[in-house]
């Protein structure tokens, strides 16, 4: 009888479900948009119903349109968006608001309360973490302070917490009547909750930021062979199946990269980029602006530790220059318009739309495009919006090297972006290392079905998942050392040009 691990995977826009084989050949996928909530300047929330209905409606779609069988399914994983918080009642099983989502920017004066003490670092020691709007844990208290019906079962002890995947868990193991209330390290780790030695929530961090221990969920490990819990057999699965896996959806894209090793480091291209580098089984406190963070967890190992540089804008400039700037009809061509030239004619653009992020962290930046002269046209333009991803990535990866001393052996990358041969090439290029693309490029629904299925034996270790996404192309250097100089010294000016645009508290 043929076998199968379901991956959900829980994005900021969509939830798709995919039906994997042994193989890791995806035997069926589906994907279900959900809405995006803008209530105020800066605030971004999701439905949690919504997307616990999104996300019953992807799995009964994979099932149907498959033809395989519940019995046939023998574990589930989930990877998520990180940092959006749900908040509900443990009574009726309903939210009591609309979920935070880790885009929203409402929590800023609290976070400013709370450095004004000893500043953005304050936590970093425990956590791995600045204080920062991103992290979860200033969404929960920002949910208790300011809606009423949060207050009130804080209260009376009826409040429950969690992130998208601790959200899901319980809906799928049944609801108020007996879902089980857990997550993993690598959400947790998200919250500033969290102590990244201990993997555990910290009484004072909890005390100090102003959330109830006991309305948070169990942290159990990313793959877990007792499982958190089983799904309800009146449930889209129809069958009581285990829940094996938990991966925050970066942390999921490691795992699916098969990156095991300290030093392994991949990126995600897609509206911003994310790059995660494996750090061994002990936490490496970033002085070069990264954030330290929990990679994976499996059961009855010592946890696994990554450095974590994020880029805000990469892809969304490709868009900027279609919607915003009407330079080309469809995303898709850039990669033929920016081939037309053969460099970037001295233009450089700095994607600082709303400051910077890793390594810089200067919310004063703005974007600016540089280098303009009569000779430039739309096409340089084209080529400096698709060579400033491989410029933020070059700087995220240049921190990773200044905190772990050493220069990774290759870039593994995946997201829409790696589909552009011209900008992969370049990727290669200003690193001076080999741009990898695996043969599944879904890899982050792929280390959610790792997770799961290595729990339950369906892959026996991790040197047989490596061998189950062989790489698709690579991409070598072939730029001389004197042009690649010359690039990043015109774009290290473009940067600081961009600098101290805006006046911030």
């Amino acid at each position: 009888m043929p076998r199968y691990i379901a991956a959900i995977d829980q994005g900021t826009t969509s939830t798709r479900c995919l039906l994997l084989d042994e193989r890791a050949h995806i035997a069926a996928a589906a994907q279900r948009e959900h809405q995006q909530i803008y209530p105020r300047p800066g605030w971004v929330e999701h439905d949690a119903e919504e997307i616990h209905l999104a996300t019953c409606r992807v799995i009964e779609q994979a099932i149907v349109e498959s033809s395989v069988r519940p019995g046939e399914i023998v574990a589930v994983g989930i990877t998520n968006q990180r940092e959006t918080v749900v908040a509900w009642d443990r009574r009726t099983g309903k939210p009591l608001h609309h979920a935070i989502v880790w885009q929203d920017t409402r929590t800023q004066s609290l976070c400013d309360a709370l450095a004004a003490e000893a500043g953005p670092n304050r936590f970093r020691e425990q956590t791995g973490l600045p204080i920062a709007t991103y992290f979860s844990g200033p969404k929960m208290r920002w949910l208790i302070e300011n809606h009423r019906a949060v207050f009130d079962a804080a209260e009376r002890g009826h409040l429950m917490l969690g992130t998208i995947d601790a959200w899901l868990v319980y809906k799928l193991t049944g609801g108020a009547q007996r879902g089980v209330h857990v997550t993993d390290p690598t959400n947790a780790c998200r919250t500033m909750l969290m102590n990244l030695h201990t993997l555990q929530w910290d009484h004072d961090l909890c005390g100090t930021i102003g959330v109830p221990r006991d309305a948070l969920p169990a942290i159990h490990p990313s793959s877990e062979p007792a499982s958190y819990g089983t799904t309800t057999p009146n449930g889209p699965f129809e069958a009581e199946l285990p829940i094996t896996g938990i991966l925050g959806d970066q942390q999921a894209a490691l795992v699916g990269q098969a990156c095991f090793e300290p030093g392994q480091i991949k990126n995600t291209y897609g509206t911003g980029c994310f790059l995660l580098q494996h750090t061994g089984e002990t936490p490496v406190q970033s002085r070069a602006g990264l954030l330290s963070t929990v990679a994976y967890q499996f059961a009855d190992r010592p946890p696994a530790y990554a450095l974590e540089g994020s880029i805000a804008i990469t892809g969304a400039l490709v868009q900027w220059l279609r919607d915003n700037l009407g330079l080309i009809g469809s995303s898709a061509e850039v990669e033929a318009l920016a081939g037309t030239v053969h460099d970037n004619g001295g233009v450089y653009i700095v994607p600082a739309f709303s400051g910077l992020f890793a390594p810089h962290w200067r919310a004063d930046a703005r974007g600016v495009i540089a280098g303009l002269t009569r000779y430039a046209n739309k096409a340089h333009i084209a080529r400096a919006a698709l060579e400033a991803t491989a410029y933020q990535t070059r700087d995220v990866v240049l921190a990773m090297r200044a905190d772990c001393g050493q220069s990774p052996p290759q870039l593994r990358v995946d997201g829409g972006m790696t589909a552009n041969a011209l900008l992969m090439q370049f990727q290669a290029d200003v690193l001076d290392l080999p741009v990898v693309r695996p043969r599944i490029t879904e890899t982050t629904a792929l280390g959610a079905a790792y997770a799961a299925g290595l729990a339950v034996g369906f892959w026996s270790s991790t040197d047989e998942l490596a061998a189950l996404n062989p790489p698709d192309h690579t991409w070598r250097p072939a730029m001389e050392d004197a042009t690649r100089k010359r690039l990043c010294i015109g774009w290290a000016k473009a940067v600081e040009r961009s600098l101290g645009w805006e006046d911030v508290g």
